[in-house]
This record gives structure tokens, C-alpha cells and sequence, in this order.
């Protein structure tokens, strides 16, 4: 069987929070925390590997191991890497901390705490498939390009096909020696990317789109922590 490896990123500063939580990874969400919940999903879709959880400093960490204790089977698989300065960054220090011996990887950002495990499971056929997929739904909006940004006076709009735009989510899963190349290639060329698909097509590698029937929002403002909410109690 697949060995694979689970990346949870909880090292972001959370800024747009506007001081609503101090920490998005800790913020109190059904009964447990945004990372509690992010983890208790990949244990129930049957990702039981190594865990590596990239936190942002030292006093975070101790929060952190707080924080998955009541939902960590075994403390042991759980490997602590620091972060980085950009998430890019955060997502090489973990790539390199990965065991030997894991052939995929699942990438997850802990600000997305309603990730289902059904979701997860659909992932994982399509990764050990096709060796790159990533969760996604469709664009609903209609969606216009403006020739320069922050110019939003008097501006030409241009239409862009909705059909082919997609939203991507988070866990985005990979062959794990692919993506260690990718971001390799990412860091030498200096790019600056925002996503780990984004890194993937730096070197040319394709990634399978699966939809996601399940609600999988981030939480970014203090506004999503009430809506985010009413999801969890309907799930």
C-alpha cells in the first residue's frame, strides 16, 4: 500500500483577522480548533501516516500540541517543522522533513477546518491515479479582468469564459518526489507562487481537478468564523 504523507500548514500570521482570534490554526470551531478539525478528517479518511505540522514559533507549537491532542492517535507520527517566511516557503522546509519512504503527499492549509474526509477520499484515488490532483469548484461569479490593478475608475472590462475557470482548495496532493522537484525548481528560479498546483506547472507537470461536493471555505476574515460555524453544526 501507498505510503503518504500529511502537510498541515498552520504557520500563517492571520492578519486579516483583525485581532478577532489570535491564531486562525487555534481558533475554537466545533468543539475543537481549525487544526483539530483539519486533522480529524485525514485520520478518518484513512491517512494514518507520518504527520507534519509547520507552526510559526515556539510558543505557537506549544499551543498547537494542545490543540491535536485530543484527536492525535499517536503523538510519535507527528513531526514539527518551523516555518517560513512566505507559505512557499513553509511548504519546502516540510517537503524536505518527509519520510524516505512516503510516496504521496497531501498539502492542506488549516484555515480550511470543514475539509471532509469524503473529499479526502476522492483525492487519493485521483493522486495515486494520476500523481497530481487537487480539490476545486467551479467559478459561479461572473468573473472580468481589469487592465492594471488598483485602477477601478472608468476601466475597460474584460469578459473571461466561466466555463473554464476553476476555484482551487485546499489539501492539493502530489507523487512526492514531483513536487519536492517542483518547488526545488520554485526556490532556484526565485518564483513566487501561491499554491502548490502553481508550483507543480513551473515545471510543466498537469494536475487532476476533483470537485468538491462538500463546503470547504477559508477562513481568512472575522467574518467567515460565524459562517464557518453554522456549516460545522450542519454537518
Amino acid at each position: 500500500m501507498p505510503g503518504s504523507t500529511v502537510i498541515l500548514l498552520a504557520a500563517g500570521s492571520g492578519r486579516r483577522m483583525e485581532g478577532s482570534v489570535p491564531d486562525k490554526a487555534l481558533a475554537p470551531l466545533g468543539g475543537l480548533t481549525a487544526i483539530g478539525l483539519s486533522l480529524r478528517a485525514f485520520l478518518a479518511a484513512g491517512l494514518n501516516g507520518p504527520i507534519i505540522i509547520v507552526y510559526r514559533d515556539d510558543p505557537q507549537k506549544i499551543a498547537l500540541e494542545t490543540a491535536v491532542e485530543p484527536v492525535a492517535p499517536d503523538p510519535e507520527k507527528i513531526l514539527w517543522v518551523p516555518g517560513g517566511s512566505e507559505r512557499q516557503a513553509s511548504v519546502w522546509n516540510a517537503l524536505r522533513a518527509a519520510p524516505i519512504d512516503s510516496d504521496y503527499v497531501y498539502i492542506h492549509d488549516v484555515a480550511r477546518p470543514c475539509i471532509h474526509q469524503g473529499a479526502i477520499a476522492a483525492l487519493q484515488l485521483a493522486v495515486e491515479r494520476d500523481g497530481a490532483a487537487v480539490l476545486a469548484h467551479p467559478v459561479v461569479d461572473t468573473i472580468k479582468r481589469i487592465p492594471h490593478a488598483g485602477r477601478l475608475r472608468s476601466t475597460q472590462l474584460e469578459d473571461l469564459d466561466r466555463s473554464r475557470l476553476w476555484a482551487m482548495e485546499t489539501p492539493q496532493a502530489f507523487e512526492i518526489e514531483r513536487i519536492r522537484a517542483a518547488y526545488r525548481h520554485v526556490l532556484d528560479q526565485g518564483l513566487e507562487i501561491t499554491d502548490d498546483t502553481a508550483a507543480a506547472a513551473s515545471i510543466g507537470l498537469k494536475t487532476t481537478l476533483v470537485p468538491n461536493p462538500h463546503p470547504n471555505p477559508k477562513l481568512t476574515t472575522k467574518d467567515d468564523l460565524r459562517s464557518i460555524e453554522c456549516l460545522l453544526k450542519d454537518v
